[in-house]
């Protein structure tokens, strides 16, 4: 394969996110480390992971799970040691797993050395590494994020007497990227990791790094030269390895972070995410065909980063008003269930576990133009717990077993992170790796076959265009996935009910349609309307063989 082609395996890529401290601990200290990671690597690869994406695992004193780095070029000594790290990040490779991990560019820790030299003292060749003011009135135009928590992006510094910026917990001060040396120095931050061989970097906040005055403080031509920068260093230096953005906007702003292929190789859908439950909410298709139409096309060699849920709260900023009120009345009833603008809850949680539903999303996301990302024990049908502080709720530990702790650490329970899930909807002693794997319909088992169906077809579902089939029924989506000669129809039921839809699908007359899972054979296409039943929030994935290729379908 031409080394080209290689460098754009995140095109085809399953990603996984997950905690370090959430996954397993093997040390028994009630926190998972480095060594637990290693050790579960087989069951990744049996899932169908190609690339694990880790959450912060650098020194922090933890205010914000890690987000909060006090020093980059470290390990948070509960995950382990540097040695610990880089034998898990050769096994993976040893399996053909790749590894990103998070890197938080915007802001840092008020612990870091740097900010501790820059409050001391106004004279301190650190203090320029930040944004300072003698009032709280400047970039007054920037929205606070943490709305339930902050209540302005300006806090004082008593010391130096001084106001300082930032755009997320007042115990996290932005860095000043006007300053060339801040600039190198996350260069080094980056080289430092990638030497170890890591893939590349999800990066953190990404719209955010300088401030203008008169602007929002978000995307500003500055922010966009700057990862140009980073990914010349990334094409130049160490081939192959991407870089993942974070960018929570709408699809017009989003879509510039991929600049002329020459920015970020992906960004998550963050315009898609909500727009999918909206889809069910309303029981309608046309949020899902809108906003793909918005957020296509893009360059050749970049890719969405799609996903249903991650570690966050289900973000509600780049939706309406409307929008907003119909997600909070169907999916976030109880006030805790919400967090800033958003909801803090899993993905089975989210659907009242309904079988069904989880198997519709989970299909949309595996033939939805884009990437993949599955969070960690989603794949189980986890709980959450919302009534753990910010979102710790849906950061819980991994469930390998219905023993104590859900075999996540022979701890004392006392000793855990956080308490394992014991809701008896969502018990760890039924929703566990263990129990599920023994259970050929379990969720764990039902994911795994659809992942590897996926990767039978990876080129027209990681690479190929979407065509919309017009139709009248607004709760049936339908698209044609294709690439290079192949094609792939999807068919979903996006109501709570039985519905039928006729498709007018003459452009393929003559080819047979074959469902993909079963290789079971539906009629040859005519010159009449296709008709499909679907079940409440069924859905059909079809391969569309041509006459020619008739032969070599297997027969049930």
């Amino acid at each position: 394969m031409p080394a080209e082609e290689m460098n754009l395996w995140y095109r085809d890529a399953i990603f996984y996110e997950v905690h370090v401290k959430s996954f397993y601990d093997s040390n028994n200290d009630g926190t998972g480390d480095f060594e637990g990671l290693r050790q579960k690597l087989d069951y990744l690869k049996t899932l169908g992971v190609d690339c694990i994406w880790l959450l912060p695992f650098y020194k922090s004193p933890l205010k914000d799970d890690g987000y909060d780095i006090s020093d980059f070029y470290s390990i948070q000594p509960e995950y382990g040691t540097m040695e610990d790290f880089q034998r898990f990040l050769d096994d993976a490779h040893s399996i053909g797993i790749r590894v990103i991990a998070d890197l938080v560019l915007n802001h840092v820790s008020d612990q870091i050395e740097w900010f501790k030299e820059a409050r001391r003292d106004r004279n301190s060749p650190k203090r320029s590494w930040f944004v300072w003011s003698d009032t709280d009135q400047k970039y007054s135009q920037a929205r606070v994020i943490f709305i339930d928590s902050e209540i302005s992006n300006w806090t004082w510094e008593p010391v130096t007497r001084q106001y300082y910026w930032h755009r997320f917990y007042s115990s996290q001060p932005d860095l000043n990227y006007d300053n060339p040396e801040v600039r190198e120095e996350m260069k080094n931050v980056m080289r430092f990791w990638l030497k170890k061989g890591l893939d590349g970097f999800r990066c953190d906040a990404v719209p955010y790094l300088f401030e203008r005055e008169g602007t929002d403080c978000e995307n500003l031509p500055e922010t966009h030269a700057y990862f140009k920068d980073l990914r010349k260093m990334l094409d130049l230096e160490f081939p192959g390895t991407i870089l993942l953005a974070e960018a929570n906007q709408w699809p017009t702003q989003a879509k510039e972070y991929f600049g002329n292929e020459d920015e970020f190789h992906m960004c998550f859908n963050f315009p898609l995410m909500p727009r999918i439950f909206i889809a069910l909410a309303r029981q309608s298709a046309l949020p899902i065909v809108e906003i793909i139409n918005q957020t296509l096309p893009i360059p050749a060699t970049c890719d969405w980063g799609i996903f249903l849920r991650n570690h966050d709260e289900l973000t509600l900023e780049m939706v309406t008003d409307e929008e907003r009120d119909i997600m909070y009345s169907e999916y976030a009833k109880i006030p805790k269930m919400r967090l800033n603008l958003g909801i803090r809850r899993r993905l089975a949680p989210l659907v009242d576990n309904d079988r069904a539903t989880l198997e519709l999303l989970y299909a949309l996301l595996l033939s939805i133009p884009g990437s993949p990302i599955l969070y960690y024990g989603d794949e189980l049908g986890m709980g959450d717990n919302i009534y753990l502080g910010d979102r710790n709720g849906v950061r819980t530990p991994m469930q390998w077993s219905y023993d104590r702790n859900a075999g996540f650490s022979r701890a004392d329970t006392e000793q855990l992170y956080s308490p394992v899930i014991t809701n008896p909807n969502f018990h760890y002693e039924s929703f566990n790796v263990e129990s599920e794997s023994r259970i050929s319909s379990s969720l764990l088992n039902w994911v795994k076959k659809m992942l590897r169906t996926r990767k039978k077809y990876n080129t027209i579902f990681g690479r190929g265009n979407i065509e919309f089939v017009t139709h009248e029924n607004k709760k049936a989506l339908c698209y044609v996935r294709k690439y290079e000669g192949g094609q792939i129809l999807c068919v979903f039921n996006m109501s709570k009910k039985h519905t039928y839809v006729e498709l007018d699908l003459k452009q393929y007359k003559g080819y047979r349609p074959v469902e993909v899972i079963t290789e079971t054979r539906f009629p040859f296409i005519g010159d009449l309307p296709y008709f499909f039943t679907l079940p409440p929030h069924g859905f059909f994935w079809l391969r569309l063989v041509a006459p020619n290729e008739e032969d070599g379908i297997q027969d049930d």
